[in-house]
C-alpha cells in the first residue's frame, strides 16, 4: 500500500486521478487511484458525509441552547457567569473552524479532519453526559429558607467546573473541525463538469442546510425537553450516541467517497507576501506594474490599492544573485490575492456585532423564557425555556425561503442584479433586523420586569424577538457568506469561510466582555443572579444603541467596497452551468440557494 493521500484512507501522491476538475485539483478514490464515477461519490456519499453535520448541530445545539439554566439551576452560577461560559464555549468552537480548515487545506485532507473532529466531539459530549451523572460533580441542593433565617446555594466548586470545562471545549475542538469541512467534503461527492452532477451539486446545498435545521430543531424540542423531564445525563447522552453513530456511518462509506488531495494552507501565501513586503519596504514601487514578479502570468489584474503590498513582488537582482530564495518570492497574483482578503476585513469587523445580538438567545433570552409562564393554552404542559429557540429557527427556514421565492425574484425587477439583492445589501438588512429585535427585547423585558409583582406573563411575548433574530440571520448570515465567499481569491475559499466563522466567534467573546464591562460599571445592577432586581432591559437597549453605530460604520465601509471585476471562477462556473441546465424557475432559485448557503452552520 502507497501513503495516505488526500484525505483519503490509503493511495498515493502520483496516483492519476480523474483528471483535474475546475480548480486544477485531481480527484481520486480512497485508494488514491482513478475515482469510478459509477461507485463512488454522488447522493449517497454526500448524505453520509451531511449525516456527521446533523449530529454535530443535534448535539452543540442541545447543549448551547439550554446550558444556561443547568448552570444557573443545578451550579448555582450567577446569570452573568453562566451566560459568559455559554458564549465562550460558542465563540471557541467558531474560532476552532478556522483551526479545521486550516489542518484540512496544510496537511490531513477533509476526510481524515473530519473523522478526527467526530471522534473527538463524541468523546466530548460522553464526557458532558458523565459529569452530569455522577452526584459528585454538582453542588448539593440549595438549603431552604429556616424560619428567619435565609437559605444558602453553594456554587460549583473548582473540581465540578473542571470537569465541566473539559467536556465543552472537547466539544468545541471537534465542532470546529468538523464546521470547517463537511460542505466542503459534500461538494467533492460530484463533478461540476457532468451534467447530471452538476445539477445534483446545485441542490446539495440547499438540502445540506435543510438537513443542518433540522438537527437543530431536534435539539432545541426534543432534546431539551429530555433535558428538562428525564435527566440531563440522558440529554447528553442521546447526543454522544447520535453523534458516534453518525461517526460510525461516516467511516464505513469511506469507500464511496472520491477526495481531493490538499494544497497546503493559504496562510502560508499571506504570510509570504506580508514578510516580503517588509523585507522590501525600502525599495520604491516600480511606475510600471509589468515590472512586478509574475505581472505577465497573472490571473488577477492588478489594482492600485494596498500599493505598499505590491513591494513584496518586487525582484531585487542583486539580492536574489545573493539569496536564490528571493527570486521565487511572491508573484502579483499573490500580492493581488492578500489585498483581496485584506479589502474583506472592514466588512468583517461590522459583522462582529451581530453575533453578539445573536447569543443572547442562547442566554438572557432563555433565562427570561424560564421566569415566565410557559403553558399552553393554560393547560397542563409546560414549553422548555430552552425550546422557545425554535421560534428563531422556524423564521431562519421561513424567510430564506420568502428570501429566494418571493423577495429576490422583487428585487431583481428592481436592481436587474440575477441575484436580486447583493451581498452586502442583505448583510445590511440583517444588521437592520438584528437591531430591531434588541429594541423589541428590551420592551419585552420591561413588561416582563413590572409584572414580576404578580402572576407572570406569556412566555410567547419573547416570540418577536427570535423572530426577528431568525429573520436577520436568513439575511445576515447567508449575505455574509455569499460575500466572503465571492469577494475572497480563488486559492483562499475555504481560509475565508473560516475568516468568516470568526466573526461569530468574536462575537460571542465579545458579548462576554460587555456583560463583564457592564457589571463593573455599573456595579451589577443591569444583570444579576434574580432577573427581576436587575435591568437587562437596559442592557438590551445598550446593545440596539451599539447597533445602531455599527449599522452607521458598515454603511461607510460597504459604500467604499468595490466589488471584484471578475466573479470567482468556481461560483461564477456553477451558476453558470446549472442555469444552462434547466429553465425552470424553481432550479434557477437553487442556484442562488447554493452560492448563498454553501457552508452555512450557526
Amino acid at each position: 500500500m502507497r501513503e495516505v493521500s488526500a484525505g483519503g484512507i490509503v493511495g498515493g501522491h502520483d496516483a492519476g486521478g480523474k483528471g483535474p476538475d475546475d480548480d486544477g485539483l485531481v480527484v481520486v478514490d480512497y485508494m488514491g487511484d482513478p475515482v469510478d464515477t459509477s461507485s463512488t461519490g454522488g447522493w449517497l456519499a454526500a448524505a453520509l458525509i451531511a449525516g456527521t453535520e446533523l449530529a454535530e448541530r443535534v448535539g452543540v445545539m442541545g447543549v448551547s441552547t439550554n446550558m444556561v439554566t443547568y448552570l444557573v439551576g443545578a451550579l448555582h452560577l450567577s446569570n452573568a457567569q453562566s451566560a459568559n461560559i455559554v458564549t465562550n464555549f460558542m465563540g471557541t468552537l467558531n474560532l476552532l473552524a478556522f483551526l479545521g480548515g486550516f489542518v484540512a487545506d496544510a496537511k490531513l485532507g477533509r476526510y481524515r479532519t473530519i473523522a478526527a473532529s467526530a471522534t473527538v466531539a463524541t468523546i466530548g459530549l460522553a464526557l458532558l453526559a458523565a459529569s452530569t451523572a455522577v452526584p459528585g460533580m454538582r453542588p448539593p441542593p440549595c438549603a431552604p429558607a429556616d424560619g428567619g433565617a435565609a437559605g444558602g446555594c453553594a456554587p460549583a466548586s473548582g473540581r465540578q467546573m473542571a470537569l465541566l470545562y473539559l467536556a465543552l471545549y472537547t466539544i468545541a475542538v471537534g465542532a470546529g473541525g468538523l464546521k470547517a469541512n463537511v460542505s466542503g467534503l459534500g461538494t467533492d461527492q460530484f463533478d461540476g463538469r457532468d451534467p447530471r452532477e452538476g445539477r445534483a451539486e446545485v441542490f446539495f446545498f440547499s438540502r445540506f442546510y435543510f438537513l443542518v435545521s433540522l438537527g437543530s430543531l431536534f435539539a432545541t424540542t426534543v432534546l431539551v425537553y429530555v433535558q428538562d423531564n428525564v435527566g440531563r445525563t440522558w440529554g447528553y447522552g442521546v447526543s454522544a450516541i447520535v453523534m458516534a453513530l453518525a461517526t460510525a456511518v461516516f467511516v464505513a462509506g469511506s469507500r464511496r467517497y472520491r477526495y481531493r488531495r490538499p494544497q497546503g494552507s493559504p496562510l502560508t501565501v499571506i504570510g509570504r507576501v506580508l514578510w516580503a513586503a517588509w523585507r522590501n519596504r525600502k525599495l520604491p514601487c516600480p511606475a510600471d506594474a509589468s515590472e512586478l514578479r509574475g505581472f505577465s502570468r497573472a490571473k488577477v489584474p492588478h489594482t492600485d490599492r494596498l500599493s505598499f503590498l505590491d513591494k513584496a513582488a518586487i525582484l531585487d537582482v542583486d539580492l536574489a544573485s545573493e539569496h536564490p530564495a528571493v527570486a521565487a518570492g511572491p508573484t502579483l497574483t499573490e500580492v493581488e490575492e492578500v489585498k483581496m482578503v485584506v479589502k474583506l476585513l472592514p466588512i468583517w469587523s461590522t459583522c462582529i456585532l451581530f453575533w453578539t445580538v445573536y447569543s443572547q438567545m442562547n442566554t438572557f433570552t432563555i433565562e427570561q423564557a424560564s421566569r415566565m409562564n410557559r403553558r399552553v393554552g393554560g393547560g397542563g404542559f409546560v414549553v422548555p425555556a430552552g425550546s422557545m429557540a425554535v421560534f428563531l429557527y422556524l423564521a431562519i427556514l421561513l424567510f430564506t425561503s420568502l428570501n429566494e421565492r418571493l423577495l429576490v425574484p422583487l428585487a431583481r425587477r428592481v436592481t436587474g442584479r440575477r441575484e436580486g439583492l447583493a451581498s452586502l445589501q442583505r448583510v445590511g438588512t440583517g444588521l437592520v433586523l438584528s437591531t430591531i429585535a434588541m429594541v423589541a427585547a428590551a420592551l419585552v423585558e420591561k413588561k416582563r420586569r413590572d409584572a414580576s409583582g404578580g402572576a407572570p406573563i406569556s412566555a410567547f411575548w419573547l416570540v418577536p424577538q427570535f423572530f426577528l433574530v431568525g429573520a436577520s440571520e436568513a439575511f445576515g448570515y447567508v449575505g455574509q457568506l455569499e460575500f466572503f465567499i465571492r469577494e475572497a481569491p480563488e486559492r483562499m475559499k475555504s481560509m475565508s469561510t473560516g475568516l468568516f466563522l470568526t466573526t461569530l466567534s468574536m462575537g460571542f467573546y465579545l458579548s462576554s466582555a460587555l456583560v463583564a464591562a457592564v457589571g463593573a460599571a455599573t456595579g451589577g445592577a443591569w444583570v444579576r443572579d434574580d432577573l427581576d432586581d436587575g435591568r437587562l432591559d437596559l442592557f438590551y437597549w445598550m446593545l440596539a444603541v451599539l447597533g445602531v453605530f455599527n449599522f452607521l460604520g458598515f454603511l461607510c465601509f460597504a459604500s467604499r467596497h468595490e466589488y471584484k471585476r471578475e466573479a470567482p471562477a468556481a461560483a461564477a462556473t456553477a451558476i453558470t452551468r446549472a442555469v444552462e441546465l434547466t429553465n425552470q424557475p424553481e432550479e434557477e432559485d437553487a442556484v442562488k440557494v447554493a452560492v448563498a448557503v454553501n457552508m452555512i452552520d450557526v
